[in-house]
């Protein structure tokens, strides 16, 4: 069955990408070609339809996908069809926006629990959450049920504040310090450097210059 196949990584990371243009479109259109998603997700009419390929056969020939339907298909491909429990490792400016921003529990993402190894910031609140010492790390986050840690640690204390969530049984990091943590096979990493991506982005603002300047 296609939807039993493996999902290529390239086509997991572009999934929400289709889920967000569904779910703006959601309540407004009842159905979606693939031209139209493809469009609005920056990619091409053939690429959404192979990545949808791995779902399932969900759109109709000359009609196009049904937007509900898609968006049920794609949420339950991605795990999003129960709520997910996030602790931030860091309260400082960046695990602080984290926690505050409004738009994770639309999409199933709560924020139970915040840590910081600063005495200074124990006890206060970050969006709804109470930030709790960096020591009691472990037994709060299985008191919590925390599915997904996020690390916005400076780059010395990321290694060890990885190792820690481990240990407590976190399965999915997503890493924010600045430099490169290890963790065993059965944990998923996802690792977010600004600073890369602004490279990138130099390189390319740097090739747009370059072709203007030489029309």
């Amino acid at each position: 069955m296609a939807a039993g196949r493996r999902i290529p990584e390239a086509t997991v990371s572009r999934l929400p990408l289709y889920l967000r243009v569904l779910g703006e479109a959601n309540g407004h259109i009842d159905t979606i070609s693939s031209e139209t998603l493809a469009h609005r997700a920056g990619v091409n009419a053939a690429q959404v339809r192979k990545d949808l390929s791995y779902l399932g056969s969900y759109g109709t020939r000359g009609v196009g996908y049904d937007v509900p339907y898609l968006i049920r298909q794609i949420n339950r491909r991605l795990g999003l069809d129960g709520d997910r429990r996030v602790a931030i490792v860091g309260a400082g400016n960046l695990g602080q926006a984290l926690a505050s921003y409004g738009g994770f529990p639309a999409r199933g993402f709560h924020v139970v629990a915040a840590f910081d190894a600063d005495p200074a910031k124990v006890g206060q609140t970050v969006g709804t959450t109470r930030v709790e010492p960096v020591a009691a790390m472990a037994e709060v986050l299985r008191e919590r049920g925390a599915d997904i840690a996020v690390i916005t640690t400076p780059a010395p204390a990321a290694q060890a504040v990885a190792d820690t969530l481990v240990e407590a049984g976190i399965r999915s990091i997503l890493n924010f310090a600045p430099t490169t943590v290890v963790v065993p096979d059965h944990v998923a990493l996802r690792q977010v450097d600004l600073g890369i991506e602004l490279q990138i982005l130099s390189f390319y603002q740097q090739t747009i210059v370059t072709s203007v300047a030489g029309l």
